[in-house]
C-alpha cells in the first residue's frame, strides 16, 4: 500500500526539483531511468506486435484538448496566430486513424496545473502520454489493449530488470487478467459508502479516486462515466442515454488514474451540439470540424501516461520521482 510521506519529507523532496543536477546522479534516479526506457521499449514492442504504427506527435496546434480538469493550457504567438502547446493530441489521433489505420504517439503534454495539484503526487507540468487510437474500436476493445500494454510493460520489467528494482525496493508483480469493470455509479457508491460526498453525474475527485485506488491490490477500469463528466469527443451511448462509453484505467494501491479512454464521437451534428452543451465555441475547433464535416472514421483509443506509469511500476511516492527534469505547479526548476 502506498503511504502518504510525512510533511517533511515531501517539502524535502520538492525543494530539490531546482537541483536536478543533482538528483540525476542519485542511485535511485539512475535505476528509474533504466526502468523507465525499458518501460517506453516494452510500449513499443507490444503496441507494434498488434498492428499499430507510431507517427510522430504534434507539439503545437491551434486548438488541444479542453477535458484537462482545472488546468490552463499554454500559449504561443505562431506568426500573429495564437496556438496552443499540446495538452493532449487527443484531436489529432482521430485525423490519423482516417488515413493509416491503428496509430499511437509518444506525445509531449503541457498542462498549467492549479497549485493544489501538488498535493496529489501525481501532477506534472510537462510529461509524456502515450496516445493509442483505432479505428473502428469500442470503448472494451481499447480496454483490451490498455489491459495486454500494462501486464505486458509489467512483464518486460520484472523479467529485464531485476537488479534495478531491487535498488527500488519493488516488488513488482505481473497484474491478473481480467482487470475487473467498475461502473462510475459502482465507484461513487463504494466511496459514499466510506463516508465521502461526491456527486453522481460528476468526475471523481482527486483525493476520491486515490481513496477508490487504496481499495485494490490490482489495477481495474471505471467504466461508463456520467456525461457531464467527460469532453465532447466521447461517444454516449444511444441504448443509455446520459451515460459515456469510456473508462479510466486505474493503478491500485493508491497510485490513481494510469490512462483515460472512450469511443469517440465522430460525427458532426453530434459534436457541435455536444460542444455547445459544454460551453465551448465550434469557431475555436476551425479544422476539427472542418475534418468532421469531410468524414472521419469511428474509433476508440486511450492515453497512457509514462511518467505515471513508471511511478507505479518503480514504487515511488510521486510522480516528479519519474521524470529527470520535472515541472511541478509553482516550482521554478530547470
Amino acid at each position: 500500500m502506498l503511504q502518504d510521506p510525512d510533511a517533511a519529507d515531501s517539502e524535502d523532496s520538492l525543494n530539490m526539483l531546482p537541483k536536478s543536477y543533482i538528483t540525476i546522479r542519485s542511485a535511485q534516479m539512475r535505476a528509474v531511468l533504466r526502468v523507465q526506457a525499458e518501460i517506453c521499449a516494452a510500449i513499443r514492442d507490444c503496441l507494434s506486435e498488434q498492428g499499430f504504427l507510431e507517427l510522430l506527435p504534434p507539439i503545437v496546434g491551434p486548438v488541444t484538448d479542453p477535458g484537462i480538469r482545472g488546468a490552463r493550457q499554454a500559449s504561443i504567438d505562431f506568426y500573429g496566430h495564437e496556438y496552443k502547446v499540446m495538452s493532449s493530441a487527443i484531436l489529432y489521433k482521430q485525423m490519423a486513424v482516417s488515413a493509416l489505420g491503428k496509430v499511437y504517439f509518444f506525445s509531449p503534454n503541457v498542462r498549467l496545473e492549479p497549485l493544489e495539484t501538488v498535493g496529489t503526487r501525481r501532477h506534472l507540468c510537462e510529461f509524456v502520454q502515450v496516445d493509442v487510437e483505432e479505428p473502428f474500436a469500442t470503448y472494451r476493445d481499447a480496454m483490451s489493449v490498455a489491459e495486454q500494454l500494462l501486464r505486458g510493460v509489467c512483464r518486460r520489467i520484472v523479467e529485464a530488470c531485476d537488479d534495478q528494482l531491487k535498488e527500488l525496493g519493488r516488488d513488482l508483480r505481473v497484474p491478473a487478467a481480467p482487470f475487473k469493470r467498475l461502473p462510475h455509479r459502482r465507484a461513487v457508491e463504494m466511496l459514499r459508502a466510506r463516508g465521502y460526498s461526491l456527486s453522481w453525474d460528476a468526475e471523481i475527485p482527486w483525493r476520491e479516486e486515490a481513496a477508490l485506488s487504496e481499495m485494490f491490490e490490482e489495477p481495474f477500469f471505471v467504466i461508463d462515466y456520467p456525461k457531464g463528466a467527460r469532453g465532447f469527443y466521447d461517444k454516449e451511448d444511444l441504448e443509455r442515454p446520459g451515460t459515456l462509453r469510456d473508462f479510466d484505467l486505474l493503478y491500485p494501491e493508491g497510485y490513481g488514474e494510469a490512462a483515460s479512454g472512450a469511443e469517440r464521437e465522430h460525427e458532426l451534428e453530434k459534436v457541435l451540439g455536444r460542444m455547445k452543451q459544454n460551453g465551448e465555441d465550434p469557431a475555436r475547433y476551425g479544422w476539427y470540424v472542418d475534418m468532421l464535416r469531410y468524414g472521419v472514421l469511428p474509433s476508440a483509443g486511450f492515453g497512457i501516461g509514462i511518467e505515471r506509469l513508471t511511478r507505479y511500476v518503480c514504487g515511488l511516492e510521486a510522480v516528479w520521482e519519474a521524470r529527470p527534469f520535472p515541472k511541478v505547479a509553482g516550482i521554478p526548476s530547470p
